[in-house]
């Protein structure tokens, strides 16, 4: 019997899966459903990674994508949690700076500044940025918020920027200055952030093209400045070539 192809694109039927998967959010369910998991979610994310990954050879080399360490897993972290649903009822995955770890919003190995993608049934999107980075991290950004705002608000007030992508995620902002910053300090606006990211929506017709990675791959381009911004603060270089 000859093997199935990879299914190369998203369908209809990832999104049939993961509404079912919230439904019946437990291990019996998953696993009798597990080949419609592999073939229309799994497979077609490691080739998007992929096909987006030789679009960012050109676009921002410095930054990667590998269907082993860039996909999401599908798999909760319930240790913490009340909710001990054990799945996510999204797929995602991250592309990150080469010099640095593949992690997101940890100590040990955090990835820097890259980009995101997510597909939901309740609402797909795509972006970039650096989401919770720890707090040595977050020190490099704020001091290089002080010292270059000028370039910070050329690309975020960018109205290119702001008709794509809209203002920053406002996730986690904090209420008042950090301790040590004046009240009237000339960057407060941003020195309040402790996520740099932004993004834009995607409809179920776009998630669902031939021409996703295209699509992305545009994103990703226009918010490539912004990136590489957070990187250089954090003494992570860009590259013109991989």
């Amino acid at each position: 019997m000859t093997p199935k192809a990879p299914r190369s694109r998203f369908t209809p039927k990832a999104f049939t899966f993961l509404r079912g998967l919230a439904r019946n959010n437990r291990k019996e369910w998953f696993e009798a459903h597990r080949e419609t998991y592999e073939t229309e979610l799994k497979q077609p994310l490691a080739l998007l990674i992929e096909e987006v990954d030789v679009h960012l050879a050109r676009i921002a080399p410095e930054i990667i994508g590998s269907p082993k360490k860039s996909a999401f897993r599908i798999h909760r972290d319930v240790r913490f949690s009340k909710d001990k649903s054990p799945y996510k009822t999204h797929v995602a995955c991250w592309f990150f700076h080469r010099d640095a770890g593949h992690g997101v919003g940890s100590e040990a190995a955090h990835g820097g500044a890259g980009f995101y993608f997510h597909l939901a049934p309740t609402g797909s999107f795509c972006g970039g940025g650096i989401w919770m980075p720890p707090r040595p991290a977050l020190a490099r950004i704020r001091q290089s918020l002080v010292d270059d705002t000028e370039g910070w608000e050329e690309l975020v007030l960018d109205r290119g920027f702001k008709r794509r992508f809209g203002e920053l995620d406002p996730e986690h902002m904090l209420t008042r200055p950090p301790r040590g910053v004046a009240p009237d300090h000339p960057a407060l606006r941003w020195l309040r952030y402790q996520s740099f990211t932004a993004g834009c929506a995607l409809t179920e017709t776009t998630v669902t093209s031939t021409a996703l990675p295209a699509t992305l791959a545009r994103h990703f381009e226009a918010m490539t400045p912004f990136v590489r911004w957070l990187n250089t603060a954090l003494g992570l270089a860009p590259s013109t070539r991989r």
